[in-house]
């Protein structure tokens, strides 16, 4: 009907058959900022913060969040995920926290909403973690860098 691969041929919405889909190393980097003020950004990097470590929080927030985004996303398969990386660092050209999350997995189908769910997940866990200093933090940029991996190849983005 769309081309859409989450459609059948009625327009109904269902998860896309993998099985006959070849085993591939693939992998996703996603990133996104949380842009602050540049005291909110001096709080985090003094360890001011009233509820502890945002920066490690955050981090262990976006592992936990990509192994569950099957849980949160309807058509999403469960992966049996073999890495994840959240890197959540201090940015004063921000000013900020740029987040950036890789994820790898040896499957039929690809990484990217695991990758894109743990930068989301961080980010927001940077905000609540600081949100009683700063009231005008906003959650900007998230979106897949780069994923390699399945029939589809190796996209970057431009």
């Amino acid at each position: 009907m769309s081309g859409l691969t989450h459609l059948d041929a009625t327009g109904a919405a269902n998860m896309v058959d993998v099985s006959e889909k070849d085993v591939t190393t693939r992998t996703a980097i996603a990133e996104g900022s949380v842009v602050m003020l540049p005291e909110t950004v001096a709080l985090i990097r003094q360890g001011d913060a009233k509820k502890g470590d945002v920066l490690g929080t955050a981090r262990l927030a976006g592992i936990m969040a990509s192994k569950r985004a099957h849980e949160l996303i309807p058509l999403c398969h469960p992966l049996l995920i073999s890495k994840v990386r959240v890197d959540c660092a201090l940015d004063d050209s921000l000013p900020g926290v740029r987040v950036t999350a890789e994820v790898k997995v040896s499957g039929q189908t690809g990484v990217e909403m695991e990758a894109l769910t743990a930068v989301s997940v961080a980010c927001l866990t940077i905000y609540d973690m600081v949100k009683a200093a700063d009231k005008d933090m906003r959650i900007a940029n998230i979106h897949l860098r780069m994923k390699s991996g399945g029939r589809s190849g190796t996209y970057e983005a431009t």
